[in-house]
C-alpha cells in the first residue's frame, strides 16, 4: 500500500466495494445478517476504520462458508448478533470509540479540576 492510498484511503474503498460484492451474492437473510454485523461493528472502529477491516473480512468469509454449507443464520450467529460482533471486536465488553472518549473527557475535567482547586 502506497502512502497516497494510506492518506486518501483508496485502498478502504476497494477494499470495501469488494466485501460489498461478495456480499451480494449472500442468500437474502445472510445479507440481512451482514448488514446487522456492519452496524454492530462500527462503534469498534478506529477513526479510519482501518482495524475493522480484517474483522469484517473474517465475518464476511464465515457467512459465506456457512451459506455454502446450508446453515441457517441461527446457527451461525445465535439470536445476539450484538454479542457477536463484541466478541469479534475483541470480547465482551471492547472498549467502543464512546468509552474512549469518555475516558479522554473524564481526563481533561479531572485534570481541569486540579489546576482549579490547587
Amino acid at each position: 500500500m502506497s502512502f497516497w492510498e494510506t492518506m486518501t484511503g483508496s485502498d478502504l474503498t476497494r477494499e470495501w466495494k469488494a466485501f460489498e460484492a461478495r456480499a451480494e451474492a449472500l442468500p437474502g437473510d445472510y445479507r440481512v445478517a451482514w448488514e446487522q454485523i456492519k452496524v454492530h461493528l462500527s462503534p469498534y472502529s478506529g477513526f479510519t476504520g482501518r482495524n475493522l477491516m480484517p474483522i469484517l473480512d473474517g465475518a464476511l468469509g464465515l457467512l459465506e462458508e456457512a451459506a455454502a454449507d446450508g446453515q441457517s443464520m441461527r446457527q451461525v450467529l445465535g439470536d445476539d448478533i450484538k454479542g457477536f460482533c463484541a466478541a469479534l471486536a475483541g470480547e465482551e465488553g471492547a472498549r467502543s470509540y464512546r468509552d474512549r472518549w469518555r475516558e479522554q473527557l473524564n481526563s481533561n475535567v479531572a485534570r481541569k479540576l486540579g489546576r482549579l482547586g490547587g
